[in-house]
């Protein structure tokens, strides 16, 4: 699953440039990020499909059904394969979809106290563009709405697999626009964009740690370090390394 990731300012610049909103929330870089947090996304600004906009969304996602929120279900992350037919996903699936920007995630290998965490990222530095859900719920009459987002989860591609077993649904650039088209609300013309994303693009540096605590946040989360157990080099070459 996704429950950790990397958003650095310079990534979150760039996406605002690329969709040509009039600006990036404000947001300091931040090398830990976990569910429970405010998070930034960005998501349809009109019902064209034309303009977007970005805003900040707690992570866990807390469906509009809700009753109370203090017993909810926050799920992180939503499964691709049953977003079209699980009730906590299906409506924000066809009419609520949104981007989740980042500069890399981690995934862990191993169990305990010898798991070690790795940041997958892109091979050229690009910004990654995870799909993910959003939700509105409010509670009482006349209260502020409480707006939360899930990641969107597929299997993993050869890069994530010795690693994880899921990965974040990772869209290439052209995929965006669609992705964000509110005009867009059968699953059939959804699906195909949740397809593996290529491993020959990404890169997988094993890292301290010490990002197993989310109190670590800082840019020596992103320090590759020497990986114990590896039986030879070509396990890291493997990786990308």
């Amino acid at each position: 699953m996704c429950y950790r990731y990397v958003l650095q300012r310079e990534a979150l610049e760039a996406l605002a440039t690329r969709l040509a909103l009039p600006k990036a929330v404000d947001w300091s870089s931040r090398f830990n990020l976990a569910p429970g947090e405010s998070v930034p996304v960005v998501r349809p600004a009109g019902a064209d499909g034309r303009l977007f906009e970005m805003v900040k969304l707690r992570w866990g996602l807390l469906p509009a059904w809700t009753k109370e929120v203090a017993t909810a279900t926050a799920p992180a992350n939503a499964r691709a394969e049953g977003l079209a037919s699980r009730p906590m996903f299906r409506e924000a699936f066809r009419r609520r979809r949104c981007l989740v920007p980042a500069s890399g995630f981690y995934e862990w290998r191993g169990q305990n106290r010898r798991r070690q965490p790795y940041l997958f990222r892109l091979r050229d530095g690009a910004p990654l563009c995870f799909a993910g859900l959003w939700e509105s719920w409010r509670g009482l009459e006349g209260a502020p709405a409480v707006e939360t987002c899930a990641i969107v989860t597929t299997p993993p591609n050869d890069l994530v697999r010795p690693i994880h077993d899921r990965m974040p649904a990772i869209l290439a650039p052209e995929e965006i626009e669609r992705w964000l088209d509110p005009r867009l609300t059968e699953p059939g013309e959804l699906d195909p964009l949740l397809h593996l994303f290529a491993a020959e693009a990404m890169i997988a540096i094993p890292v301290t740690t010490r990002v197993n605590n989310t109190r670590f946040d800082n840019p020596a989360c992103l320090e590759p370090v020497p990986t114990a157990g590896e039986e030879d080099d070509s396990a890291q070459l493997s990786l990308g390394i």
